[in-house]
């Protein structure tokens, strides 16, 4: 293939991919691609690698997955030379890694930071795609890979009077690089889903006075986080293949030891006890305490009420205690937060809860926020609101394919992909991770990996055989579509208002966007696919 080039003049880079975004997904496309003699140039809007975990730098942030798993396993000397000190990393050290990745492979110099993409628009005649970003030279390329992040687009929520405050504001997706200092000082916090249950503990062990503004309760499970046992990470390192092999063949991307029983094939007391089991395990192994806990609202019923009995356990005042247990979705219906003593943080006498329920926001002032008649003085705001999830990232660039079809447009009644990898209309561009794939309900890591591998094999293939163009077709993708909803459509995700609908920003067309089937299902589907000639594909 064509080597990446440059004019002198600055003219258009000529590669034969172009990769959006230098996060998990788009170092390891540029990594597998360049190994197969691709040329590659990457365009990341932020000023070094990252992608998620450059951005969100506020306090407390980590991963839920554990490290010895979210990390690559597409290189045997990398996961053996790696060592991770936690078990849960945090977002400096998730930071170093992917660092060191780049700098280990030499990823670097053939990606451009500083370069937030605008527009990508699809030349039919020419079978290539021109990718724009501001005070750059335009990158032409046969391919354009989407590795724009699941989660990389702040929610930032329309308050009323949110100009007027005259103190610094800060989102947690988009947390300065300089350290924020909160000591005595009155902060407010907004939102408790997992940047803000992750954020409060640590925020409040340094201000004055923190005060949390609840909209809707979470499920939240503790992580019991620490130091990584040597001897286990000596085991893990000596059998890591068989473990990568186990967690490419699950559902979620991980072992959790899922018991196939049902919640009610065992009496009372063998339920509390497999919960108590898997609550002292940690992080996500209580939603593997029973095959039906997603599916039946009474067995989900049961767990959901064991994690409330531990917050009432958490929290020593009855009241608040009261306001923060979740009923209003099933668990798991939304993402499960993992947190590190997130209840128990309001049991100090400088953190209060406002139930945003009971007294409603009314405006932020120059002095703090108003609600239910009760102004709350503060020196700073943080806005834990979250992401537009999944598609938000995509939607914010000019996309256009094949006659002139807009991506944004197309997608305007939610998004619509085959495989979640090709979507019709637009040839020769693939999603990674995206809407109409496991993505955000496994492993994000593995997900990538399987994504990558699947989009290198494939353009490989059609290099092999003198192929110009891959585009979904209309009726895989009507398929495609229809099959994601009929399977969530089976669980207890359709009962929550979650950013897994985009129920979290106003407008946004409300669709189930990743795929229920399971990772290990999902990857038997796409290798079917391409066994066959690259099924439900026009190859032209």
């Amino acid at each position: 293939m064509r080597a990446s080039s440059t004019s002198d003049a600055g003219g258009p880079i000529d590669v034969d991919a172009v990769v959006i975004g230098a996060g998990f997904a788009g170092l390891y496309m540029l990594h597998e691609l360049r190994s197969r003699g691709f040329s590659v140039r990457v365009l990341e809007a932020g000023s070094d690698v990252g992608g998620t975990w450059y951005w969100n730098r506020y306090p407390g942030a980590r991963c839920d997955i554990e490290s010895v798993d979210y990390s690559y396993s597409f290189s045997e000397s990398l996961q053996q030379e790696w060592e991770w000190s936690e078990r849960y990393p945090a977002q400096p050290e998730l930071l170093r890694y992917l660092s060191h990745v780049a700098d280990r492979f030499d990823l670097r110099r053939d990606i451009t930071f500083d370069a937030r993409v605008t527009a990508a628009h699809f030349d039919e005649a020419a079978a290539c795609w021109t990718v724009h970003a501001p005070g750059l030279p335009p990158v032409v390329s046969r391919f354009c890979i989407m590795a724009t992040g699941c989660l990389s687009v702040p929610q930032v929520p329309e308050l009323a009077g949110l100009d007027d405050f005259q103190g610094p504001v800060h989102h947690t997706g988009t947390w300065p690089e300089s350290d924020v200092d909160f000591t005595g000082r009155a902060v407010g916090v907004i939102g408790t889903g997992s940047s803000g249950i992750q954020s409060i503990p640590v925020i409040a062990r340094q201000a004055a006075r923190l005060t949390v503004f609840q909209r809707t309760p979470n499920f939240s499970v503790p992580a019991f986080n620490g130091p990584l046992d040597p001897d286990e990470v000596r085991e893990i390192k000596a059998n890591y293949s068989h473990r990568r092999r186990a967690n490419r063949a699950s559902v979620a991307g991980l072992e959790w030891a899922a018991n196939e029983q049902h919640t009610f094939d065992v009496d009372e007391h063998q339920r509390r006890r497999e919960f108590e089991n898997r609550w002292r395990r940690g992080g996500f192994h209580l939603l593997g305490a029973y095959a039906d806990i997603r599916t039946d609202q009474r067995a989900n019923d049961e767990v959901a009420e064991f994690v409330r009995g531990k917050i009432r356990e958490a929290v020593h005042d009855p009241a608040t205690a009261e306001a923060l247990l979740p009923y209003e979705h099933p668990l798991g219906s939304k993402r499960v937060c993992v947190d590190t003593g997130y209840f128990e943080t309001y049991n100090y006498d400088h953190v209060a809860l406002v139930d945003l329920r009971k007294s409603p926001l009314e405006t932020v002032t120059a002095r703090g926020v108003r609600a239910g008649g009760v102004e709350h003085e503060l020196d700073a705001l943080v806005l834990a609101t979250g992401f537009d999830a999944m598609t938000g990232a995509l939607n914010r660039i000019d996309v256009r394919g094949r006659d002139g079809y807009e991506l944004a447009e197309e997608w305007s009644g939610g998004p619509a992909t085959y495989l979640g990898l090709g979507s019709a209309g637009f040839p020769n561009m693939f999603v990674l991770a995206g809407p109409g794939s496991p993505s955000v309900l496994v492993n994000m890591v593995t997900a990538i990996e399987q994504h990558v591998q699947w989009t290198a094999t494939c353009l490989e293939h059609l290099r092999r055989n003198g192929y110009r163009s891959i585009e979904a077709t209309e009726q895989a993708q009507h398929d495609w579509v229809e099959h994601v909803r009929e399977l969530a459509a089976e669980t207890l995700f359709s009962k929550a208002a979650s950013w897994y609908l985009g129920a979290n920003v106003p407008g946004k067309q409300q669709v189930f966007m990743p795929y229920v089937g399971g990772l290990d299902v999902y990857e038997e589907i796409c290798e079917a696919v391409a066994a066959d000639d690259y099924r439900g594909f026009d190859l032209e």
